[in-house]
């Protein structure tokens, strides 16, 4: 946790204790647990945003790619030429 080891986190609590006593301890580890918590809430939500952002921007790039494929010059006369052989193709096989 931090690179602190037991002793470390220890010196710190006799600090806390002996700069503010233990009548007021509970109310900073109160405190300092609804400002992690926060920390964490807003860190969510940033991530959810940088998240959310990423799939629009792919969206539109595809959206976009699309568009473009779609304004191929002749696209649309290949596709009614392969409608129209796969149409051919199943006149033959009902005929044979």
């Amino acid at each position: 946790m931090f690179g602190l080891g037991l002793p470390e986190i220890l010196i710190i609590l006799v600090i806390f204790l002996i700069l503010f006593g233990a009548k007021k301890l509970p109310d900073i580890g109160e405190g300092l647990g609804k400002t992690v918590k926060e920390i964490r809430k807003i860190r969510d939500e940033r991530k959810a945003d940088k998240e959310k952002k990423e799939k629009e921007k792919k969206g539109n790039l595809i959206s976009d790619l699309k568009k473009k494929v779609e304004d191929i010059p002749g696209l649309k006369e290949a596709k009614e030429i392969k409608e129209a052989a796969d149409k051919v193709k199943n006149i033959t096989k009902i005929l044979k």
